[in-house]
């Protein structure tokens, strides 16, 4: 994104059914030992490093039966869906 497109400040809506937002921002907030700003934006940073050491992981792992394991647990702890994609290769 270019500087120019970058706005001086960002509202985040909590009110109403939005009010878990507050929660959350203040989890991690306490999590990362910083205030509401840098922890939405480290947050932010973060997820999508985990998500993708997450899905390095899962390649990783040679059994079916582990990867479900792990996955399933993964999709309990988190709000994104973790998928696993086998392929058997069948050898003549």
């Amino acid at each position: 994104m270019a500087a120019d497109d970058v706005p001086s400040s960002v509202r985040v809506r909590t009110g109403g059914e939005n009010a878990y937002r507050f929660d959350a921002i203040e989890s991690a907030s306490e999590f990362y030992d910083t205030n509401r700003s840098d922890a939405i934006a480290f947050a932010c940073d973060d997820v999508v490093r985990l998500a993708d050491a997450i899905e390095d992981v899962l390649e990783e792992i040679d059994s079916v039966q582990e990867r479900r394991a792990v996955a399933e647990r993964l999709d309990r702890a988190a709000s994104f869906d973790v998928q696993v994609e086998t392929t058997v290769d069948v050898g003549e």
